[in-house]
Protein backbone atom coordinates (compact mmCIF):
# COMPACT_ATOMS: atom_id res chain seq x y z
CA UNK A 1 0.00 0.00 0.00
CA UNK A 2 1.15 3.53 -0.77
CA UNK A 3 1.58 5.90 2.15
CA UNK A 4 0.16 9.43 1.92
CA UNK A 5 0.93 12.24 4.34
CA UNK A 6 -1.75 14.97 4.39
CA UNK A 7 -0.88 18.18 6.22
CA UNK A 8 -3.93 20.24 7.13
CA UNK A 9 -7.36 18.91 8.13
CA UNK A 10 -9.48 22.03 7.73
CA UNK A 11 -12.85 22.16 6.00
CA UNK A 12 -11.33 22.36 2.54
CA UNK A 13 -9.61 19.02 3.14
CA UNK A 14 -12.59 16.82 3.97
CA UNK A 15 -13.52 15.64 0.46
CA UNK A 16 -9.86 15.06 -0.38
CA UNK A 17 -9.40 12.92 2.73
CA UNK A 18 -12.64 11.01 2.21
CA UNK A 19 -11.82 10.15 -1.41
CA UNK A 20 -8.29 8.95 -0.67
CA UNK A 21 -9.30 7.09 2.50
CA UNK A 22 -12.08 5.19 0.72
CA UNK A 23 -10.33 4.69 -2.64
CA UNK A 24 -10.44 1.02 -3.65
CA UNK A 25 -12.53 0.36 -0.52
CA UNK A 26 -9.79 1.75 1.69
CA UNK A 27 -7.20 -0.80 0.53
CA UNK A 28 -5.09 1.47 -1.66
CA UNK A 29 -3.52 3.95 0.74
CA UNK A 30 -2.40 4.32 4.32
CA UNK A 31 -2.83 7.94 5.39
CA UNK A 32 -1.13 9.99 8.08
CA UNK A 33 -3.05 13.18 8.79
CA UNK A 34 -1.33 16.07 10.58
CA UNK A 35 -3.13 19.12 11.96
CA UNK A 36 -3.08 21.39 15.00
CA UNK A 37 -6.73 20.64 15.87
CA UNK A 38 -7.18 17.44 17.87
CA UNK A 39 -10.94 17.68 17.32
CA UNK A 40 -10.58 17.56 13.53
CA UNK A 41 -8.07 14.73 13.73
CA UNK A 42 -10.31 12.62 15.98
CA UNK A 43 -13.21 12.92 13.51
CA UNK A 44 -11.16 11.47 10.66
CA UNK A 45 -9.51 8.80 12.80
CA UNK A 46 -12.91 7.54 13.92
CA UNK A 47 -14.37 7.67 10.40
CA UNK A 48 -11.64 5.80 8.50
CA UNK A 49 -9.68 2.75 9.59
CA UNK A 50 -6.69 3.52 7.37
CA UNK A 51 -6.13 7.06 8.73
CA UNK A 52 -3.54 7.70 11.43
CA UNK A 53 -3.31 11.14 13.04
CA UNK A 54 -0.65 13.34 14.60
CA UNK A 55 -1.23 16.69 16.29
CA UNK A 56 1.39 19.28 15.32
CA UNK A 57 1.04 23.06 15.05
CA UNK A 58 3.32 23.85 12.13
CA UNK A 59 3.15 27.57 12.93
CA UNK A 60 5.58 26.78 15.75
CA UNK A 61 7.67 23.98 14.28
CA UNK A 62 8.76 22.14 11.18
CA UNK A 63 7.20 19.08 9.63
CA UNK A 64 9.29 16.12 10.87
CA UNK A 65 11.59 14.87 8.11
CA UNK A 66 10.93 11.30 9.24
CA UNK A 67 7.30 11.47 8.15
CA UNK A 68 8.21 12.98 4.78
CA UNK A 69 10.85 10.33 4.13
CA UNK A 70 8.46 7.48 5.00
CA UNK A 71 5.71 8.77 2.67
CA UNK A 72 5.18 8.19 -1.04
CA UNK A 73 3.24 11.46 -1.40
CA UNK A 74 2.88 14.56 0.78
CA UNK A 75 -0.22 16.73 0.28
CA UNK A 76 -0.19 20.23 1.75
CA UNK A 77 -3.56 21.80 2.54
CA UNK A 78 -1.90 24.56 4.55
CA UNK A 79 -1.79 28.29 3.68
CA UNK A 80 0.13 28.92 0.48
CA UNK A 81 3.14 30.59 2.12
CA UNK A 82 3.96 27.27 3.88
CA UNK A 83 4.11 25.11 0.74
CA UNK A 84 7.65 25.79 -0.41
CA UNK A 85 9.44 24.58 2.72
CA UNK A 86 7.47 21.33 2.66
CA UNK A 87 7.94 20.85 -1.09
CA UNK A 88 11.68 21.45 -0.77
CA UNK A 89 11.95 18.80 1.97
CA UNK A 90 9.93 16.40 -0.16
CA UNK A 91 12.24 16.74 -3.16
CA UNK A 92 15.30 16.42 -0.91
CA UNK A 93 13.89 13.20 0.55
CA UNK A 94 12.69 11.65 -2.73
CA UNK A 95 8.99 12.10 -1.94
CA UNK A 96 6.25 13.35 -4.29
CA UNK A 97 4.45 16.58 -3.33
CA UNK A 98 1.01 17.97 -4.21
CA UNK A 99 -1.19 20.94 -3.39
CA UNK A 100 -4.04 22.96 -4.87
CA UNK A 101 -2.18 26.28 -4.76
CA UNK A 102 -0.47 28.39 -7.42
CA UNK A 103 3.05 27.70 -8.67
CA UNK A 104 5.43 30.29 -7.24
CA UNK A 105 8.92 31.14 -8.43
CA UNK A 106 10.30 29.29 -5.40
CA UNK A 107 8.30 26.17 -6.19
CA UNK A 108 9.30 26.37 -9.86
CA UNK A 109 12.96 26.41 -8.83
CA UNK A 110 12.53 22.79 -7.69
CA UNK A 111 11.60 21.57 -11.19
CA UNK A 112 14.95 20.36 -12.50
CA UNK A 113 15.85 18.51 -9.30
CA UNK A 114 12.40 16.91 -9.20
CA UNK A 115 12.74 15.74 -12.82
CA UNK A 116 16.21 14.33 -12.14
CA UNK A 117 14.79 12.34 -9.21
CA UNK A 118 11.67 11.30 -11.15
CA UNK A 119 9.42 13.13 -8.68
CA UNK A 120 6.26 15.11 -9.27
CA UNK A 121 5.52 18.44 -7.64
CA UNK A 122 1.83 18.70 -8.50
CA UNK A 123 0.44 22.24 -8.30
CA UNK A 124 -2.72 24.17 -9.19
CA UNK A 125 -4.94 21.11 -8.98
CA UNK A 126 -7.92 22.38 -6.99
CA UNK A 127 -10.81 24.62 -8.01
CA UNK A 128 -9.27 27.87 -9.24
CA UNK A 129 -6.52 27.12 -10.08
CA UNK A 130 -7.25 23.57 -11.16
CA UNK A 131 -10.72 22.89 -12.49
CA UNK A 132 -10.43 26.08 -14.52
CA UNK A 133 -7.31 24.69 -16.24
CA UNK A 134 -8.83 21.32 -17.00
CA UNK A 135 -12.24 22.48 -18.22
CA UNK A 136 -10.80 25.31 -20.29
CA UNK A 137 -8.07 23.23 -21.93
CA UNK A 138 -10.59 20.58 -22.97
CA UNK A 139 -12.40 23.15 -25.13
CA UNK A 140 -9.27 25.01 -26.24
CA UNK A 141 -7.62 21.79 -27.40
CA UNK A 142 -10.79 20.73 -29.26
CA UNK A 143 -10.87 24.07 -31.10
CA UNK A 144 -7.19 23.83 -32.01
CA UNK A 145 -7.49 20.23 -33.19
CA UNK A 146 -10.30 21.34 -35.49
CA UNK A 147 -7.87 23.79 -37.05
CA UNK A 148 -9.66 26.97 -35.99
CA UNK A 149 -7.75 29.99 -34.61
CA UNK A 150 -8.75 30.98 -31.07
CA UNK A 151 -9.80 34.63 -30.91
CA UNK A 152 -10.82 35.16 -27.25
CA UNK A 153 -10.97 33.40 -23.91
CA UNK A 154 -12.71 34.71 -20.80
CA UNK A 155 -13.18 32.81 -17.56
CA UNK A 156 -14.85 33.60 -14.24
CA UNK A 157 -15.18 31.69 -10.97
CA UNK A 158 -17.10 32.53 -7.81
CA UNK A 159 -17.46 30.98 -4.38
CA UNK A 160 -20.94 32.15 -3.49
CA UNK A 161 -23.87 31.62 -1.18
CA UNK A 162 -26.56 29.36 -2.61
CA UNK A 163 -29.99 30.96 -2.94
CA UNK A 164 -31.87 30.94 0.37
CA UNK A 165 -34.80 32.55 2.13
CA UNK A 166 -32.55 34.63 4.37
CA UNK A 167 -32.76 38.40 4.01
CA UNK A 168 -29.23 38.97 2.79
CA UNK A 169 -29.02 41.84 0.29
CA UNK A 170 -25.42 40.93 -0.57
CA UNK A 171 -26.37 37.34 -1.47
CA UNK A 172 -22.96 36.51 -0.10
CA UNK A 173 -21.14 34.98 2.86
CA UNK A 174 -17.58 33.80 3.35
CA UNK A 175 -17.12 30.39 1.75
CA UNK A 176 -13.32 30.58 1.59
CA UNK A 177 -10.53 32.48 3.32
CA UNK A 178 -12.12 35.78 4.50
CA UNK A 179 -8.84 37.64 4.33
CA UNK A 180 -8.48 36.83 0.64
CA UNK A 181 -11.98 38.23 0.03
CA UNK A 182 -11.22 41.51 1.80
CA UNK A 183 -7.91 41.93 -0.03
CA UNK A 184 -9.21 40.77 -3.42
CA UNK A 185 -7.95 42.88 -6.30
CA UNK A 186 -5.09 44.66 -4.54
CA UNK A 187 -2.45 45.65 -7.03
CA UNK A 188 -2.92 46.28 -10.75
CA UNK A 189 -5.17 44.17 -12.96
CA UNK A 190 -3.72 43.19 -16.35
CA UNK A 191 -5.53 41.65 -19.33
CA UNK A 192 -5.87 41.81 -23.13
CA UNK A 193 -8.95 43.15 -24.90
CA UNK A 194 -9.21 43.03 -28.68
CA UNK A 195 -5.46 42.99 -29.10
CA UNK A 196 -4.71 45.80 -26.63
CA UNK A 197 -3.12 45.42 -23.22
CA UNK A 198 -5.39 46.86 -20.53
CA UNK A 199 -4.79 47.77 -16.89
CA UNK A 200 -7.18 48.58 -14.06
CA UNK A 201 -5.86 50.20 -10.85
CA UNK A 202 -7.31 48.87 -7.61
CA UNK A 203 -9.40 51.96 -6.84
CA UNK A 204 -11.26 51.50 -10.16
CA UNK A 205 -11.59 47.71 -10.14
CA UNK A 206 -15.10 47.34 -8.71
CA UNK A 207 -16.48 50.00 -11.02
CA UNK A 208 -15.58 47.86 -14.06
CA UNK A 209 -17.80 44.79 -14.03
CA UNK A 210 -19.24 42.46 -16.63
CA UNK A 211 -22.78 41.00 -16.56
CA UNK A 212 -22.85 37.22 -17.05
CA UNK A 213 -25.87 34.96 -17.46
CA UNK A 214 -25.76 31.30 -16.41
CA UNK A 215 -28.73 29.33 -17.82
CA UNK A 216 -30.95 28.18 -14.99
CA UNK A 217 -29.13 30.26 -12.38
CA UNK A 218 -29.64 33.86 -13.43
CA UNK A 219 -27.34 36.83 -13.68
CA UNK A 220 -23.99 37.40 -12.03
CA UNK A 221 -21.44 40.18 -12.20
CA UNK A 222 -17.76 39.63 -12.73
CA UNK A 223 -14.77 41.78 -11.89
CA UNK A 224 -11.25 41.21 -13.20
CA UNK A 225 -8.60 39.14 -11.43
CA UNK A 226 -5.12 40.51 -10.96
CA UNK A 227 -2.96 39.16 -13.79
CA UNK A 228 -4.56 37.41 -16.73
CA UNK A 229 -1.35 37.69 -18.73
CA UNK A 230 0.36 34.78 -16.96
CA UNK A 231 -2.08 32.47 -18.77
CA UNK A 232 -0.67 33.41 -22.16
CA UNK A 233 2.00 30.78 -21.61
CA UNK A 234 0.10 28.45 -19.25
CA UNK A 235 -2.50 27.83 -21.99
CA UNK A 236 -0.20 28.59 -24.95
CA UNK A 237 -2.32 31.57 -26.00
CA UNK A 238 0.30 33.92 -27.46
CA UNK A 239 -1.39 35.96 -30.19
CA UNK A 240 -4.92 35.72 -28.77
CA UNK A 241 -6.93 38.96 -29.08
CA UNK A 242 -8.79 38.83 -25.74
CA UNK A 243 -7.72 37.14 -22.49
CA UNK A 244 -9.60 37.95 -19.29
CA UNK A 245 -9.97 36.19 -15.95
CA UNK A 246 -12.40 37.31 -13.29
CA UNK A 247 -14.34 36.63 -10.11
CA UNK A 248 -18.11 36.19 -9.91
CA UNK A 249 -20.47 37.81 -7.44
CA UNK A 250 -24.21 38.36 -7.43
CA UNK A 251 -25.53 41.54 -9.02
CA UNK A 252 -25.06 44.65 -6.88
CA UNK A 253 -22.15 43.32 -4.82
CA UNK A 254 -19.40 45.31 -6.52
CA UNK A 255 -21.07 48.72 -6.25
CA UNK A 256 -21.54 48.29 -2.51
CA UNK A 257 -18.09 46.76 -1.93
CA UNK A 258 -16.48 49.63 -3.80
CA UNK A 259 -17.58 51.96 -0.99
CA UNK A 260 -15.24 50.14 1.39
CA UNK A 261 -12.46 50.41 -1.18
CA UNK A 262 -12.97 54.16 -1.69
CA UNK A 263 -13.06 54.73 2.07
CA UNK A 264 -9.73 52.97 2.54
CA UNK A 265 -11.30 50.29 4.74
CA UNK A 266 -9.56 47.48 2.79
CA UNK A 267 -6.07 48.95 3.27
CA UNK A 268 -3.68 46.46 4.89
CA UNK A 269 -0.57 48.63 5.04
CA UNK A 270 -0.81 50.21 8.51
CA UNK A 271 -2.17 49.60 12.02
CA UNK A 272 -5.02 51.75 13.33
CA UNK A 273 -4.92 53.34 16.78
CA UNK A 274 -6.99 52.47 19.89
CA UNK A 275 -8.72 49.58 18.17
CA UNK A 276 -9.56 47.99 21.51
CA UNK A 277 -12.00 50.85 22.23
CA UNK A 278 -13.38 51.13 18.70
CA UNK A 279 -16.98 50.42 17.64
CA UNK A 280 -18.20 49.55 14.14
CA UNK A 281 -19.52 53.08 13.78
CA UNK A 282 -16.26 54.66 14.89
CA UNK A 283 -14.33 52.49 12.44
CA UNK A 284 -16.35 53.83 9.51
CA UNK A 285 -16.30 57.38 10.86
CA UNK A 286 -12.51 57.33 11.13
CA UNK A 287 -12.30 57.52 7.32
CA UNK A 288 -14.78 60.40 6.98
CA UNK A 289 -14.32 64.13 7.45
CA UNK A 290 -15.04 65.73 10.81
CA UNK A 291 -18.47 67.31 11.08
CA UNK A 292 -20.16 67.37 14.51
CA UNK A 293 -23.58 68.14 12.99
CA UNK A 294 -23.91 65.42 10.33
CA UNK A 295 -24.46 61.76 11.13
CA UNK A 296 -22.01 59.09 10.02
CA UNK A 297 -24.66 57.78 7.62
CA UNK A 298 -25.09 61.18 6.01
CA UNK A 299 -21.35 61.77 5.72
CA UNK A 300 -20.82 58.35 4.13
CA UNK A 301 -23.68 58.86 1.68
CA UNK A 302 -22.22 62.21 0.67
CA UNK A 303 -18.69 60.78 0.38
CA UNK A 304 -19.83 57.84 -1.76
CA UNK A 305 -22.30 59.94 -3.76
CA UNK A 306 -25.23 57.65 -2.94
CA UNK A 307 -28.65 58.29 -1.45
CA UNK A 308 -29.27 57.78 2.24
CA UNK A 309 -32.08 55.40 1.25
CA UNK A 310 -30.18 53.77 -1.62
CA UNK A 311 -29.69 50.05 -2.16
CA UNK A 312 -26.01 50.38 -1.30
CA UNK A 313 -26.81 52.10 1.99
CA UNK A 314 -29.27 49.35 2.87
CA UNK A 315 -26.59 46.74 2.17
CA UNK A 316 -24.13 48.55 4.42
CA UNK A 317 -26.69 48.91 7.21
CA UNK A 318 -27.43 45.18 6.99
CA UNK A 319 -23.78 44.57 7.91
CA UNK A 320 -24.27 46.60 11.12
CA UNK A 321 -21.34 48.85 10.26
CA UNK A 322 -23.15 51.86 11.75
CA UNK A 323 -23.83 50.16 15.09
CA UNK A 324 -22.16 50.92 18.41
CA UNK A 325 -21.10 47.30 18.77
CA UNK A 326 -17.43 47.00 19.77
CA UNK A 327 -15.17 45.74 16.99
CA UNK A 328 -13.70 43.14 19.32
CA UNK A 329 -10.03 43.41 18.35
CA UNK A 330 -7.08 44.88 20.25
CA UNK A 331 -5.12 45.85 17.15
CA UNK A 332 -5.39 45.62 13.40
CA UNK A 333 -5.08 47.16 9.98
CA UNK A 334 -8.21 48.57 8.35
CA UNK A 335 -8.52 45.37 6.31
CA UNK A 336 -8.19 43.17 9.39
CA UNK A 337 -10.79 45.19 11.27
CA UNK A 338 -13.22 45.13 8.34
CA UNK A 339 -12.76 41.38 8.02
CA UNK A 340 -13.54 40.93 11.71
CA UNK A 341 -16.71 43.03 11.40
CA UNK A 342 -17.85 41.18 8.28
CA UNK A 343 -17.39 37.76 9.87
CA UNK A 344 -20.21 38.59 12.26
CA UNK A 345 -22.70 38.67 9.38
CA UNK A 346 -20.94 36.75 6.63
CA UNK A 347 -20.04 33.55 8.50
CA UNK A 348 -22.09 30.66 7.17
CA UNK A 349 -24.77 29.37 9.52
CA UNK A 350 -25.86 25.78 10.01
CA UNK A 351 -28.61 26.09 7.38
CA UNK A 352 -26.51 27.88 4.79
CA UNK A 353 -25.23 26.20 1.63
CA UNK A 354 -22.45 27.46 -0.58
CA UNK A 355 -22.34 27.40 -4.36
CA UNK A 356 -19.42 27.32 -6.79
CA UNK A 357 -20.00 28.83 -10.21
CA UNK A 358 -17.46 28.65 -13.04
CA UNK A 359 -18.04 30.09 -16.52
CA UNK A 360 -15.90 30.19 -19.66
CA UNK A 361 -16.38 31.97 -22.96
CA UNK A 362 -14.42 30.93 -26.05
CA UNK A 363 -14.41 32.69 -29.40
CA UNK A 364 -12.82 31.25 -32.53
CA UNK A 365 -12.81 31.86 -36.29
CA UNK A 366 -14.52 29.30 -38.53
CA UNK A 367 -14.80 29.93 -42.27
CA UNK A 368 -14.24 33.65 -41.67
CA UNK A 369 -17.00 33.92 -39.06
CA UNK A 370 -16.69 34.48 -35.32
CA UNK A 371 -18.10 31.51 -33.38
CA UNK A 372 -18.69 31.22 -29.64
CA UNK A 373 -18.78 28.43 -27.08
CA UNK A 374 -19.84 28.86 -23.47
CA UNK A 375 -19.09 26.40 -20.69
CA UNK A 376 -20.32 26.46 -17.11
CA UNK A 377 -20.32 24.39 -13.96
CA UNK A 378 -22.45 24.95 -10.86
CA UNK A 379 -21.92 22.90 -7.70
CA UNK A 380 -23.98 23.38 -4.53
CA UNK A 381 -22.91 22.25 -1.07
CA UNK A 382 -24.96 20.04 1.22
CA UNK A 383 -24.68 22.30 4.27
CA UNK A 384 -22.25 24.66 6.00
CA UNK A 385 -19.81 21.82 6.70
CA UNK A 386 -20.08 19.63 3.58
CA UNK A 387 -19.40 22.45 1.16
CA UNK A 388 -19.12 22.80 -2.57
CA UNK A 389 -15.82 24.58 -1.95
CA UNK A 390 -14.36 21.53 -0.22
CA UNK A 391 -15.68 19.28 -2.97
CA UNK A 392 -14.35 21.30 -5.89
CA UNK A 393 -10.98 22.00 -4.24
CA UNK A 394 -10.36 18.53 -2.83
CA UNK A 395 -11.71 16.08 -5.38
CA UNK A 396 -9.63 17.13 -8.43
CA UNK A 397 -6.48 16.92 -6.34
CA UNK A 398 -7.47 13.57 -4.84
CA UNK A 399 -8.32 12.05 -8.22
CA UNK A 400 -5.04 13.09 -9.85
CA UNK A 401 -3.05 11.80 -6.87
CA UNK A 402 -4.87 8.48 -6.76
CA UNK A 403 -4.37 7.88 -10.48
CA UNK A 404 -0.72 8.90 -10.26
CA UNK A 405 0.07 6.65 -7.31
CA UNK A 406 -1.69 3.73 -8.99
CA UNK A 407 0.46 4.22 -12.11
CA UNK A 408 -2.24 5.53 -14.44
CA UNK A 409 -0.55 8.93 -14.95
CA UNK A 410 3.06 9.64 -15.91
CA UNK A 411 3.99 12.96 -14.34
CA UNK A 412 7.37 14.50 -13.51
CA UNK A 413 8.71 17.79 -12.17
CA UNK A 414 6.66 20.86 -11.28
CA UNK A 415 3.44 20.34 -13.21
CA UNK A 416 -0.15 21.59 -13.47
CA UNK A 417 -3.15 19.72 -14.97
CA UNK A 418 -3.29 21.17 -18.48
CA UNK A 419 -2.46 18.09 -20.56
CA UNK A 420 -5.16 15.81 -22.05
CA UNK A 421 -3.80 12.70 -20.33
CA UNK A 422 -4.62 14.38 -17.01
CA UNK A 423 -7.74 16.46 -17.60
CA UNK A 424 -9.70 13.91 -19.66
CA UNK A 425 -9.83 11.12 -17.03
CA UNK A 426 -10.16 13.58 -14.15
CA UNK A 427 -13.11 15.47 -15.65
CA UNK A 428 -14.78 12.14 -16.45
CA UNK A 429 -14.34 10.97 -12.87
CA UNK A 430 -15.61 14.28 -11.48
CA UNK A 431 -18.89 13.84 -13.36
CA UNK A 432 -19.61 10.89 -11.05
CA UNK A 433 -19.53 13.42 -8.21
CA UNK A 434 -21.89 15.90 -9.93
CA UNK A 435 -19.10 18.26 -10.97
CA UNK A 436 -20.16 18.62 -14.58
CA UNK A 437 -19.24 21.21 -17.20
CA UNK A 438 -21.92 21.97 -19.77
CA UNK A 439 -20.62 23.26 -23.10
CA UNK A 440 -22.93 24.91 -25.63
CA UNK A 441 -23.22 27.54 -28.33
CA UNK A 442 -25.04 30.55 -26.78
CA UNK A 443 -28.23 31.97 -28.26
CA UNK A 444 -27.58 35.53 -29.34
Amino acid sequence: MKRILIVGAGRSSQDLIKYLATFDKGKAFNILLIDKSIESLDLYKQAYGNVETLQIDLNYGELPEKHIRESDMVISMLPAFMHYDIARECVTNYTHFATASYVTDEIQSLHEEAVAKNLVVLMECGLDPGLDHMSAMRVIDDIRQSGYPLHAFETFTGGLLAPSNEDNPWNYKFTWNPRNVVLAGHGVVKFIQEGRYKYIPYHKLFKRTELIHIPGYGYFEGYANRDSLRYLDVYNLRGIKTLYRGTLRRSGFSEAWDIFVQLGATDDSYLMEEVGHMTHRQFINSFLSYNPKDSVELKLAHYANIGVESREMYMLKWLNIFSDEPVGLHKGTPAQILEHILKKKWTMGDRDKDMIVMWHKFEYIKDGELKKIHSHMVCTGEDAYHTAMSKTVGLPLAIVISKFLKGALNLSGVTIPTSPNVYKPVLKELEKHDIIFKEYEPDE
